[in-house]
């Protein structure tokens, strides 16, 4: 929630009154000759402006910047009631940007029974203990955070949840988002047994030789026969989500958000745009939000009217909603990410699936684009990926070249053919960086089922950022932290951030500090239609802002993750830390 002492609100009213007196002046020029109402000076700035990328001093009137120079130039718009704040040192930069990110979702897995942190079954077994016990009035037990590197390919036991917890139902989403884990109580009240078939772009995974039902279950159409049988989440419950949310985004100095999965209808966290809407009603809303809004697969081309009633219901001063999020395949872990070629540990040829046959998936597109939607793709597959490009050329070449910044996410496998294609087509690469790494997931689950030769084009940041490619940044929150220092620091070093043990992934697909916050910054703001406005520090845009603790271009290169955040601006009122810049406590990884 915003931050905000009673004598913040009487210093502002009277700052304005000021500012009419003396005309409202916004130039460089003309901001010298007024006050402002928050400076400040001494520190290292950097704007991501590249005509002038340093500075030691900013100055903010209101909700805007007036200037960005040196110490003197900003402290001759300080008056007897200006903020006036003094950096020593301290790094100030504009704040992050998210271009995928689920913080309605995200808030309610960790208020529910959070799994994050766990690194093993059998503190699974222990937090899910704790769980029966901090929830005895619910009829149903859910929450998430497990992943598929501690269970043998990747799928869990419904037995496992029974021997903790076998009278309620339990649901536990993955933190990919992509599969569910739940037990037999969940599956009886969703009727699900061993008469029970796959639903269409979906598994019920069971028993080796057997119909019988295992306990997880893949991709939406599965998990939905679950999901949509569970009681609805309260109001109540959907906005303690969203307050979480954003104050764990505000706090590793996110201000802006591209919200991945704006649904309609379901009964899942991430239906969230009357929430948004609430918040922004009660002033409290401390994100900007870009929401895309989810293509349904179960239907065809007659939903594009209640999405574009969406996009004018939507349509506030935070939050805006012209994108649609087409979900076009799964993950490659459990093979349902769609390949051009088959897996590499399978024998029946098995390629995955796309969730939209490409015939279908040209039509929809073609016609969004025309309406001026923004598409936002989930291809982690190179099939995936090829069919989001095919399908953008097609809506080219039939409705010519239009602004609406199309740009597909995860993007984990490329056929290096169609690295090009994204520049060409005007198309940004959307990728979460902190996944460019050798974990479990890349040296377990995902290189054996892809092959050596192919594993050498997973997440090829650097090879986009060189063919001329936009490179914008996510983190996918809640499937993996949404801090965005840990996302820039294995951009750039290609290890684990948090312990730097493990060998450089595709060393030669490293990217320098400047591209990693520019595609944090600037180059998501351009995505969510906001780069006049945000994503730099210059005279006329809007004042959001960070504070770290440490310039990130005086550390090694392993260090980026260990600076934190001091203070976050959103259109100059602080949302996060304090003004003295004492270093705070984080809230969750």
């Amino acid at each position: 929630m915003l931050i905000n002492e009673p004598s913040s609100v009487a210093r502002f009213m009277a700052l304005t009154l000021l500012s009419v007196l003396l005309g409202c002046g916004e130039t460089k020029d003309a901001a010298a000759e007024s006050t402002a109402g928050m400076v400040f000076h001494g520190g290292k700035i950097y704007t991501v402006n590249e005509r002038q990328p340093w500075a030691s001093a900013i100055a903010i009137k209101r909700d805007k910047i007036v200037y960005v120079g040196d110490d003197q130039g900003a402290l001759k718009l300080a008056g007897p009631n200006t903020r006036v704040v003094n950096l020593a040192g301290k790094m100030l930069l504009p704040g992050f940007q998210d271009a995928h990110v689920h913080p309605i979702e995200a808030g309610m897995a960790y208020l529910g029974c959070s799994l994050h942190g766990a690194t093993s079954i059998a503190e699974y077994l222990k937090v899910l203990e704790t769980c029966d016990r901090s929830f005895p009035e619910s009829t149903f037990v859910d929450g998430g955070g497990w992943t598929m590197d501690l269970f043998p390919s990747g799928l869990p036991d419904k037995k496992l949840i029974d021997s903790v917890i076998p009278a309620r139902p339990v649901i536990l989403k993955s933190a990919t988002g992509h599969q569910l884990w739940v037990n037999s109580a969940a599956l009886e009240m969703a009727g699900i047994d061993a008469e029970s078939v796959d639903p269409p772009r979906g598994r019920i995974d069971r028993y080796p030789g057997s119909n019988v039902p295992s306990g997880s279950l893949q991709e939406n159409s599965a998990m939905n026969l679950v999901l949509d049988a569970r009681p609805r989440y309260s109001e109540e419950q959907m906005t303690a989500a969203l307050q979480f949310g954003q104050f764990y985004l505000n706090q590793y100095g996110v201000t802006s958000v591209q919200d991945a999965l704006l649904k309609l209808d379901g009964n899942e966290a991430y239906v969230g745009g009357p929430t948004y809407m609430a918040l922004e009603e009660g002033g409290s809303l401390t994100l900007k939000v870009s929401g895309a809004i989810v293509w349904n697969t179960d239907l065809g081309v007659e939903q594009i009217s209640r999405i574009l009633v969406a996009r004018e219901r939507f349509n506030t001063r935070r939050l805006k909603a012209r994108s649609v999020k087409i979900w076009l395949d799964g993950v490659l872990e459990v093979h349902t990410a769609a390949l051009l070629e088959p897996y590499s540990d399978k024998e029946d040829g098995t390629t995955g699936e796309l969730l939209i046959p490409p015939k279908m998936l040209n039509e929809v597109i073609t016609k969004l684009d025309a309406l001026d939607f923004q598409i936002h793709f989930h291809a982690i597959g190179d099939a995936a990926i090829r069919a989001s490009l095919d399908a953008i050329e097609i809506a080219r070449a039939i409705n010519g070249e239009k602004d609406n910044r199309h740009h597909i996410s995860h993007i984990q496998l490329f056929n290096p053919a169609d690295i090009p294609r994204f520049a060409e087509l005007n198309v940004a690469a959307n990728f979460q960086p902190y996944w460019a790494w050798a974990d479990k997931f890349i040296t377990e689950l995902t290189i054996p089922k892809v092959g050596e030769e192919r594993s050498q084009w997973l997440y090829p940041i650097k090879s986009l950022l060189d063919s001329g490619a936009l490179v914008v940044f996510g983190s996918d929150w809640f499937v993996s932290s949404g801090n965005p220092l840990l996302g820039i620091e294995t951009a750039i070093t290609r290890r684990d951030p948090l312990t730097n043990e493990s060998e450089p992934f595709l060393d030669h697909q490293r990217i320098g500090l400047i591209a990693a916050l520019k595609a944090y910054t600037l180059n998501s703001a351009y995505i969510n239609f906001i780069e006049h406005e945000t994503g730099s520090l210059e005279v006329g845009k809007q004042a959001d802002l960070i504070v770290l603790d440490k310039n990130l271009f005086d550390l090694k290169s392993s260090e980026i993750s260990e600076a934190s955040v001091l203070l976050t601006l959103i259109d100059g009122e602080r949302v996060y830390g304090e003004w003295s810049l004492e270093l705070l406590g984080k809230t969750a990884l």
